[in-house]
């Protein structure tokens, strides 16, 4: 093996280690792997006082909100690193909402090149059967990477702008949202 292969070699190594250190804080930390969808998941039941399934695995949702307007309605909570306009719908028992966080909006293209990084620009509230409905209407498949345009992403956007009614931000929960934009961190 050539020297630049084994240097990038003991380079990524070294990286994934410490990445792994830190996967194992924030596991203590949240109670579960370390994974987006999970973090996501624990960000947003603090922030959103959202009562967590038991099980990650909970069929449809991923828990109940605790308290507020929306009390007791089943939420299914989605992260995605970039706002591309694509959401992971649950067809089969969909909760009663939609919660997404996103980083910054960007074309869906190819990932060669790019980077992810966990943060939260945006924050969207979709109500799942009326999302359903209009995608249906429209003819889009639904499922994995659904295509959602642009006009409903904007009526859904709680953070950074209070365009929907559905879920009114207060400004404690700005600040904590604020804390994982670029800006905040």
């Amino acid at each position: 093996m050539d020297r630049s292969k084994y240097q990038t070699l003991t380079d990524l190594a070294g990286l994934l280690s410490r990445w792994n250190s830190i996967g194992d804080q924030i596991a203590a930390l949240i109670g579960r792997p370390a994974q987006p969808g999970h973090i996501a998941e624990f960000v947003a039941s603090l922030i959103f006082d959202i009562r967590l399934a038991s099980s990650a695995t909970h069929k449809g949702s991923d828990g109940t909100f605790a308290g507020g307007s929306l009390c007791g309605a089943s939420v299914n909570v989605k992260w995605s690193g970039k706002h591309e306009k694509l959401l992971n719908l649950v067809t089969a028992d969909p909760p009663d909402y939609y919660l997404v966080l996103t980083g910054q909006s960007a074309p869906a293209v190819s990932s060669r090149g790019r980077t992810r990084p966990w943060q939260i620009d945006h924050v969207f509230i979709f109500q799942a059967i009326g999302l359903h409905n209009v995608l249906e209407d429209r003819g889009v498949r639904m499922g994995e990477a659904t295509s959602v345009i642009s006009r409903l992403w904007q009526a859904a956007e709680v953070f950074p702008t209070q365009a929907s009614a559905l879920l009114i931000l207060n400004d404690v929960q700005r600040r904590l949202l604020s804390l994982f934009t670029p800006a905040g961190a």
